[in-house]
């Protein structure tokens, strides 16, 4: 009977200890919430500053308590609100023009209040920074792709070595390509800077070996980074990069001054120094005992600066003599940052590699903007290149055909707002409306003056002159926009050093089609071959049945025309006023020179040749854009010097002349 009783007494206090606990909820329990743990912190969180976020952050990480992501993400965004009744922190939402408290644990709705009952926190820019930075590990993992990337923004804005462990595992249960090759990447880089294990490290060092991009020389550079040091032996705790060679590697003057700075010599004294000094301290018509008058020699006058130095009256000064002694006392070097010379030494590699694709790439940019340059002088001075060398006419408003043909592009734009369809239109009117104004130009003025070149000259910049006035009356002396499509925008980026804009791609491609139109209308048609023929020589072609009075008037006109579709294209980037034509005459004439006239293999060689050259000589001097134009232009003198009938010479009247 004992022992019933006894057992009964014994499930009746199991079950009233489990009906307690399930009321009554566990101190264990209780202190798993987020809420307690930022209670502990109350005042920190509620006045933030970036003297005590730290702490906050620590404890936060440490707990690892469920929401803590989501806290840190509200508090930054300044979402997170406190209860001055008991202090307590809540999220909070719009409901009806009050808040509705929403329990950071639970998730709960707790009551609605007004904004005035609580209060929002507001951390500033420089807390919330710190709360970013500290959200990076979660943020990895975030469901949503755009906080994903602003984490690794944030890590390559200031990585350490704390990331790479979420990093690295992030990395595996990332879902968009994008995102996961740059997250491999910024692993990366993490790893060759902040790795422990020494061997990882390493091998991501040479994984960087030739990578040109900013981030990768920004960290082979810091892992090279090299400091100055001085001593009477070279250290043997210590990376050294080199040892300095005095005379070499530096001057004795600078050696000196190093030993200076480190207070391992005295500072170096000349003879004016020594002099005021002196100066300064005569007693009784002597200076440390050596009497004024007997103060004209060197010897002298440091015998007294010695005396006055022994009695401490004077700061030690090294004489020239003193000056090699300590120099040659001492060695001199370079010494690493990183102290491991294994990681040094395979950083200095993979500076080397990535110096040499450096260079490569360099060159192929350079290469780049030659051609993208080369073909706006083609453009420019292919129509000058036909009427030159058919007609022999040197017609100094070629440039002003350029302006008319961009102003034509501005004109249509205003009617047509879509960018596209106005260029296709542009393009071929501007050739329409120039063609018609050389026509008119040839029959009124030039065909009356073939025989006299210097008449011609004037006459066409006269022209130009009058043409550049009726373009300021008509659109004035502002530029004018002519908008290039969004297709047309941004640029080809092949990394960070080669990239080219669009536009220049477009007018390269232009060229293209424009020289094999000219090649298929000067070989396969028979205006062509009355072109040609009268290149050659008028008077047998004439003899032939060929007009040659009405070859030059087309031809003035397919020239201006071609002059009108490259003012279309050069006003897609540069501006269009009444003087851009004059921007290009120089250029223009000059390609025809040096190619040789009448020629259109000949312009394109012209055209090469100067728009690789101003670009190679911009590249020894990239803020002197008209030096390099200067010594093109003395280039150009020169050869045509040796090579007067240019690049590709022509037989017929063009040789005679």
């Amino acid at each position: 009977m004992r022992s019933f009783l006894f057992l009964a007494q014994l499930v009746a206090t199991v079950l009233a200890i489990g009906l307690l606990s399930l009321l009554r909820p566990s101190e264990g329990r209780a202190q798993e919430g987020l809420q307690p743990l930022l209670q502990e912190y109350q005042a920190e969180i509620a006045k933030p500053s970036r003297s005590t976020v730290d702490r906050v952050l620590s404890a936060l990480m440490a707990a690892d308590r469920p929401g803590t992501a989501e806290f840190l993400l509200r508090w930054q965004d300044r979402g997170v609100y406190e209860r001055p009744d008991d202090g307590l922190f809540f999220y909070a939402e719009e409901a009806g023009g009050a808040l509705r408290l929403i329990d950071i644990d639970s998730g709960a709705a707790v009551a609605e209040v007004s904004s005035r009952d609580v209060n929002q926190i507001r951390p500033n820019s420089g807390v919330r920074g710190v709360i970013a930075a500290a959200l990076v590990p979660f943020e990895l993992n975030a469901p949503d792709p755009a906080r994903r990337a602003a984490a690794l923004d944030a890590i390559a804005r200031s990585g350490d070595a704390s990331q790479i462990d979420p990093l690295s595992k992030s990395i595996e249960t990332e879902t968009d390509p994008a995102l996961k090759q740059r997250k491999e990447r910024l692993l990366t880089l993490l790893t060759a800077q902040f790795a422990s294990a020494l061997p990882y490290r390493l091998a991501a060092i040479e994984g960087l070996a030739g990578d040109i991009s900013i981030e990768a020389r920004s960290v082979l550079n810091q892992l090279t980074v090299r400091a100055q040091g001085v001593g009477t032996a070279l250290p043997t705790d210590a990376n050294i990069a080199r040892v300095l060679e005095v005379g070499t590697d530096v001057s004795e003057v600078e050696a000196y001054d190093r030993l200076v700075a480190a207070n391992l010599a005295p500072p170096r004294q000349s003879a004016t120094d020594r002099r005021d000094v002196l100066a300064q301290h005569i007693v009784d018509g002597a200076v440390g005992g050596v009497p004024l008058h007997l103060l004209n020699t060197d010897d002298a006058r440091a015998r007294a600066y010695e005396a006055l130095e022994a009695a401490g009256t004077v700061p030690p000064r090294a004489a020239d003599d003193e000056v090699a002694r300590a120099v040659a006392a001492h060695m001199f070097y370079e010494v690493y940052a990183e102290p491991n010379p294994e990681v040094t030494a395979a950083a200095e590699a993979a500076l080397a590699s990535t110096s040499r694709a450096l260079g490569l790439f360099q060159t192929f940019d350079l290469v780049l903007d030659g051609l993208s340059l080369a073909s706006i002088f083609f453009l420019a001075a292919i129509g000058l290149a036909i009427t030159f060398g058919v007609m022999g006419v040197i017609n100094m408003a070629h440039g002003e055909f350029i302006m008319m043909g961009a102003y034509t592009g501005y004109v249509v734009q205003l009617f047509i707002p879509d960018y596209t369809v106005s260029l296709i239109i542009a393009l071929p009117l501007a050739f329409v409306v120039t063609f018609g104004a050389g026509v008119v130009m040839e029959r009124l003025v030039i065909r009356h003056l073939y025989t006299r070149p210097l008449e011609t000259l004037l006459a066409t910049f006269g022209i130009s002159i009058a043409l550049q006035q009726l373009a300021k009356n008509i659109f004035g002396t502002q530029a004018r926009p002519l908008t290039a499509p969004d297709w047309l925008s941004g640029a080809l980026t092949l990394n960070d050093i080669v990239s080219i804009s669009n536009i220049r791609v477009a007018i390269f491609v232009l060229a293209l089609i424009f020289l094999a139109l000219l090649l298929f209308i000067l070989k396969r048609t028979r205006l062509g071959l009355e072109v040609r023929a009268v290149t050659q020589n008028p008077g047998m072609a004439a003899s032939m049945g060929i007009d040659p009075d009405r070859i030059n008037m087309l031809t003035f006109g397919l020239g201006s025309g071609i002059a009108g579709i490259a003012g279309v294209a050069i006003g897609l980037y540069a501006q269009v006023t009444s003087e851009m034509g004059a921007n290009y005459i120089v250029q223009s004439f000059m390609t025809v020179v040096v190619g040789g006239v009448g020629n259109v293999w000949g312009t394109l060689a012209g055209a090469s040749m100067i728009g690789f050259l101003q670009k190679g000589i911009e590249w020894f001097n990239p803020s002197n854009t008209l030096a390099a134009q200067t010594y093109m232009v003395l280039f150009v003198i020169l050869f045509i010097q040796f090579r007067p009938k240019g690049i590709v010479a022509l037989k017929g009247r063009a040789a005679g002349d």
